[in-house]
């Protein structure tokens, strides 16, 4: 059973920087997409960023793209970077896995793991 658990947040002031972390555990991870989605209060989760197997190509989605970068060292780890940090990037933020590519079109029937959130406040 794989199981992604995710590491860093908490609380952090407007125009700081925050990491998070996720390792996973259970099987190698050599073939799959691994990124983040977050989730605001009263508001859908939706894409950050992902990294393919090969860590090669990253994805970002525009909100973030400038300030936050993603980092795969090896198979089974992804990192995200987060600088710049606004207000409303408060939200839980969770890492995922897929055999596909993770975008903001990626339906989530089809990302395979999820890990179990971990917050980050930022405050002005």
């Amino acid at each position: 059973q794989v199981q992604l658990a995710e590491s860093g947040g908490g609380s952090v002031q407007a125009g700081g920087s925050s990491r998070l972390s996720c390792a996973a555990s259970g099987r190698t991870l050599s073939r799959y997409f691994m990124g983040w989605f977050r989730q605001a209060p009263g508001k859908e989760r939706e894409f950050v960023a992902s990294m393919s197997g090969s860590g090669d190509t990253p994805y970002y989605a525009g909100s973030v793209k400038g300030r936050f970068t993603i980092s795969r060292d090896n198979t089974n780890t992804v990192d995200l970077q987060m600088n710049s940090l606004k207000p409303e990037d408060t939200a839980v933020y969770y890492c995922a896995a897929a055999l596909g590519p993770l975008d903001a079109l990626t339906p989530r029937r089809a990302i395979n793991y999820w890990g179990k959130g971990t917050l980050v406040t930022v405050s002005s």
